[in-house]
């Protein structure tokens, strides 16, 4: 079973690179976290939103194609890490890979959320699109600590 990122946006500044990369390596290969990044679609004055919107949800749903989907959307169900830690494990029992999306600047568009089997709120507050990858990955890896009995969650 692999976990994958597939998020709309390129060129981080260097915390949130390093920070993916610390967590990823944290992980045992078995469940291989990657990062697919997603080109922003250019946003001129007087863009399409809409359209700009389902270009990058096709683009991830690419990403994402053979594999479950899980949407990180503020309007999604929120879970605490004993959630993520028991669908986790679950998703490594039936070996299905994973991908979780972040959209662009604008969201997810209608086509993306239509299609994903779940959608994740990681709160209520409005977070930077990096920020949400490095809560994600931390995540992740607290989920696997949990199911490890890994002291790393205290909880």
């Amino acid at each position: 079973m692999h976990l994958r990122v597939a998020a709309v946006g390129q060129r981080m500044p260097d915390w949130v690179s390093s920070a993916w990369t610390d967590y990823s390596r944290r992980l045992p290969p078995t469940l291989g976290l990657q990062l697919r990044e997603i080109p922003v679609a250019h946003r001129g004055r007087n863009a399409d939103i809409e359209r700009l919107r389902k270009q990058e949800s096709k683009a991830l749903l690419a990403a994402a194609s053979g594999m479950r989907t899980v949407a990180l959307e503020q309007k999604g169900s929120a879970w605490s890490t004993a959630d993520l830690a028991r669908r986790l494990e679950r998703w490594m029992q039936e070996g299905q890979d994973i991908c979780f999306l972040i959209g662009g600047p604008d969201g997810l568009g209608a086509e993306c959320l239509d299609r994903v089997e779940l959608k994740w709120s990681l709160g209520p507050l409005t977070l930077p699109h990096a920020l949400v990858r490095v809560v994600l990955a931390e995540q992740l890896y607290r989920a696997w600590t949990v199911l490890q009995n890994h002291p790393y969650h205290r909880a």
